[in-house]
């Protein structure tokens, strides 16, 4: 069986290609550095991260683009011997612009090289390319309407204002012909998130809709001309859990058909878990996929029989998923592993260096700027997780700070650091940000400062399970816990200003800062993640 989320923590906006025996799905990254999530399988039950394509200045740079902006859902596909991925950085989220331009890469291989981007339009968000049977290529994306009052979709709010198709000409990169917008969406509104799929003479759009939290779904339509018009379906939503509120699965949406080389069709989605008796999502939105059959009306339905997306969905093969295991990093090779990403700039080696005996992280700017912020981390993937690491750091004011941090936005965090002091020296704080937006005021839950032992090496961990956090630190004996049972539930989607308004999800990891501008830097010289802990 397959066990969904196939992709846990932070991977939305699912976007699936198979070539031969190997499917791939492309995943948003928003802020996060390098861009693009691609993930690799041969069965659709485990997957592996093979590349982040979107990994130099000329293609990415995000330095300044504010929280939950970046690369919104990506469509990756096949056709003419290259790799074709489509994507959007968007640069504005509040207000009613959204600064969102659409780029095309592509490569002959997931390993690349990846070609510099080709600009293609700015009139939306949620690309797609579309690669038909006559050689002709089709770009899709929603439109915006800055034109409104609220944020919504057709007919509930009028920025959502329908699917835009154009023609392209990858011989000329550019757009070519009228733009016509083809689908204005259900009652359900928000339409965004297009995908084609051409089965029997019939174009099948897929949408999402309903916007990205309680109210999302897959909505379908289908037309023999690809510029419409469209008939919705029958069920109007192929997956949703809007009317569900107790399914294991919420918020699904925003996913794309695929078919095995034997028939079998499957459909991606994204999905959140939230914790138990709450609607707060950690580990933002990931990514589920659902068994799916033709039937005799021509139009695609649940295998399952209902909208409601399952957690248990027959696999195309008879293959168990791999049980979740611990990782642990010694920091001593030359390249920093592939679980780990960091914020916004094409410039690592201005926040980090590996040294062949740790993780160096100089101290940039304060956590949660927008431009140089010296974060190195992992998703959370789990409910319940233990991560652990060692820091060796020497600070010499308050302005210099080092440690864990559970980190969502510059709004939602936790951090426990070595900095000091200055009537106590070098000691440990807690700085916490439970969801203060707009102005991201700090508490600070650590009635006084711990001391620290001269300047050995300081061991931090925190342990979550469900909704409490707590951290831990070690000087050589026993773990001590430090500080208050602190709320886990703020560093996801819904807390602070609402499951619309940040699109992430949490990560834990390594943070150093240095706002006096000196730059000091920190040795991380491991770094383990335990899930399923306690």
């Amino acid at each position: 069986m397959i066990v969904n989320p196939i992709l846990p923590g932070f991977n939305p906006d699912p976007s699936i290609c198979r070539v031969g025996e190997d499917y791939y799905i492309a995943t948003s990254t928003f802020e996060w550095y390098p861009g693009v999530q691609i993930h690799h399988s041969r069965d659709l039950v485990n997957w592996r991260l093979v590349k982040r394509p979107l990994d130099r200045a000329s293609q990415l740079d995000m330095r300044g683009n504010p929280d939950s902006c970046g690369i919104w859902a990506p469509c990756l596909s096949y056709a003419d011997g290259l790799f074709w991925l489509v994507y959007t950085d968007v640069k504005r989220y509040d207000g009613n612009f959204k600064d969102a331009h659409n780029y095309i890469v592509t490569a002959p291989s997931i390993e690349g090289p990846w070609s510099d981007p080709v600009y293609v339009n700015s009139s939306g968000f949620d690309p797609s390319l579309f690669h038909d049977d006559d050689g002709r290529k089709w770009f899709l994306n929603m439109l915006w309407n800055h034109r409104s009052e609220s944020v919504g979709g057709n007919p509930k709010s009028p920025a959502f204002a329908g699917i835009l198709l154009q023609e392209y000409d990858p011989k000329a990169r550019r757009l070519i012909g009228e733009a016509k917008n083809i689908f204005a969406g259900s009652p359900l509104g928000l339409v965004e998130g297009p995908h084609l799929y051409k089965r029997d003479g019939w174009y099948y759009l897929t949408v999402a809709e309903g916007g990205t939290a309680y109210e999302h779904a897959v909505t379908m339509a289908r037309s023999r001309r690809i510029d419409g018009p469209y008939e919705l379906h029958p069920n109007v939503h192929l997956f949703t859990s809007k009317d569900t509120p107790d399914a294991p699965l919420q918020r699904a949406g925003h996913g794309q058909i695929v078919e095995t080389p034997d028939g079998q069709v499957y459909h991606t989605h994204l999905c959140s878990r939230p914790l138990p008796g709450t609607r707060r999502s950690p580990l933002g939105r990931e990514t589920a996929i659902q068994k799916c059959v033709w039937k005799e009306d021509g139009w695609l339905y649940p295998e399952s029989g209902s909208p409601v997306p399952q957690v248990h969905v027959p696999a195309p093969f008879d293959v168990e998923p791999a049980p979740p295991q611990a990782v642990e990093h010694v920091f001593k090779g030359a390249s920093l592993p592939a679980e780990f990403q960091w914020l916004r700039t094409p410039y690592p080696e201005r926040i980090f260096t590996l040294t062949g005996s740790a993780l160096r992280i100089f101290g940039r700017e304060s956590i949660g700027s927008w431009f140089e912020q010296a974060l190195v981390a992992r998703r959370q993937e789990h409910h319940r997780y233990r991560a652990e690491t060692e820091v060796i750091f020497s600070p010499a004011t308050f302005q210099q700070a080092a440690g864990l941090t559970t980190y969502y936005n510059r709004h939602k965090f936790h951090f426990l650091a070595v900095t000091w002091h200055e009537t106590v020296g070098r000691c440990l704080t807690i700085l916490s940000c439970p969801g203060e937006w707009p102005d991201g005021r700090l508490s600070f839950p650590l009635t006084a400062p711990q001391p620290l032992p001269d300047d050995r090496p300081v061991k931090l961990a925190v342990e979550v399970k469900e909704a409490e956090q707590q951290f831990f630190y070690s000087t050589g004996g026993d773990w001590q816990p430090i500080g208050p049972v602190l709320d886990a539930g703020i560093t996801s989607d819904e807390a602070g200003r609402g499951a619309h308004g940040s699109f992430t999800g949490t990560f834990v990891g390594m943070m150093c800062f240095d706002i006096s501008g000196s730059g000091r830097a920190a040795d991380f010289t491991r770094f383990t993640y335990i899930p399923e802990f306690g």
